[in-house]
Formats: C-alpha cells, sequence, structure tokens
C-alpha cells in the first residue's frame, strides 16, 4: 500500500513537472539562435590567382552593370538595400543549367511577392545569349525582369565579377557549350553586398537550406 502511495506521489510530480518542461523547452526554441556566416571577413585570398590583390577586410560584391532581358541596366546598384539569389548560367547549357533554373525558378515562386529578394542569373555566354535570348528563356521560366533578371554582359567583365566578385570557378568554352564550365551554387547576398552562403542549384535539400536562410535574413531585416 504504501508503495503504491509512493508511486502515485510520482505520478504526480511528473504531470506538474510536464507544463513546465513544456514551457522551458518553447522558450528556448523561440529564441533566435541561428547564425547563417558571413563569407569572407579578412578577403579572399585571391582563390583563383586571377584577381588583383586584396586587402585583409570584409569583401563586398564589387560594381558591375550588365543588361538583362527587356534590354535595361542592371546591376551592384540594384542590389543595394536587397536580398539577392545570384548564379552563373547559359542558355545553350546541356548539362547542369536546365535542373538550376527549374530549382531557381522554385525560388522566385515562393518570393515573387516580396519585394526585398531579387534573382540575378548572369550569362557567362554573353556573345550568344543576347536580350532576346534571355527573354525567350526568362518567359519559359516564368520570370518578371525587375524580379529575376537574367543578365548578359562583356564577357571579360562577366568572368572577372564570377571569379574575383562571387568567388566562383569559371571558364570560357569559346562558344562550344561542352566546353564552358562554370559552379553550380546559387550565392546568397545580403543587403550590404555580403555573401552569406553557396548552395548547390542541382540539389533540392541545398535549395530548400537556401530559402530558408533567406527567409531568416529577412526576418531579421523586420
Amino acid at each position: 500500500m504504501r508503495g503504491l502511495r509512493l508511486l502515485q506521489g510520482l505520478v504526480l510530480v511528473c504531470i506538474l513537472l510536464i507544463p513546465l518542461l513544456i514551457f522551458l523547452f518553447l522558450r528556448g526554441f523561440g529564441e533566435n539562435n541561428y547564425e547563417i556566416p558571413v563569407y569572407y571577413e579578412n578577403g579572399t585570398n585571391n582563390p583563383f590567382k586571377e584577381c588583383p590583390i586584396g586587402d585583409s577586410t570584409q569583401h563586398y560584391i564589387p560594381e558591375f552593370t550588365f543588361t538583362n532581358q527587356e534590354g535595361n541596366p542592371v546591376g551592384k546598384e540594384q542590389m543595394e538595400g536587397k536580398i539577392t539569389i545570384v548564379d552563373f548560367f547559359f542558355t545553350s547549357c546541356p548539362s547542369i543549367c536546365p535542373i538550376m533554373s527549374q530549382e531557381m525558378e522554385r525560388v522566385n515562386d515562393i518570393f515573387r511577392d516580396n519585394p526585398n529578394v531579387r534573382i540575378l542569373s548572369i550569362s557567362i555566354d554573353p556573345e550568344y545569349d543576347t536580350p532576346e535570348i534571355l527573354q525567350e528563356y526568362a518567359d519559359k521560366h516564368h520570370a518578371d525582369a525587375g524580379k529575376w533578371d537574367f543578365l548578359t554582359g562583356d564577357k571579360l567583365e562577366t568572368y572577372r565579377l564570377a571569379k574575383c566578385g562571387f568567388i566562383l570557378p569559371t571558364l570560357d568554352g569559346n562558344g562550344i557549350p561542352d566546353d564552358f564550365v562554370h559552379s553550380d551554387k546559387f550565392t546568397l547576398i545580403d543587403e550590404q553586398g555580403r555573401i552569406r552562403g553557396y548552395y548547390s542549384g542541382t540539389d533540392r535539400e541545398s535549395v530548400d537550406l537556401l530559402i530558408l536562410e533567406t527567409k531568416i535574413l529577412l526576418h531579421g531585416n523586420e
């Protein structure tokens, strides 16, 4: 009998502790402890050995201006104060670009109505990818200029921007689609122009992480 009462007492204590434990758990879970890294706080160290030697301070995306699918200038100025997701591609790409563009279309659908998020897809084959070609490609992926811009520009500037600005490997294929080399990465840029993350544009889970971390950056700016 005494043992039964002791057992009942322990059960009662546990029942009384459950709300407290739930409260403590939710309070800890509700605190925003998710930190998104800031890349290249001490400079980029010129990883491709083709960029000007910089200093050891925070790296920012440099100034650039290209032409979008509607023939309008778009570049660093349009990124200021926005969270921007950037990839490098080309419309005749026979391998990873179709998958990347499908995944970027999914990202675009999620942030379509958010004016604080922009997407830039920059062609590494600007000699072929004219604004007219890019407009056809944009229409295929339901992309509106001003929200999701497909950009073309000077070839040397494009490759310099990829390697020295976004720190992504890029190799000119000289017009032969199979010879072009570019990264599959989507790059997340914050409103200050700092790189905050790289995500595989061919991997759905990695793109899901990009979507999550973009939302977290947006929440931090509210």
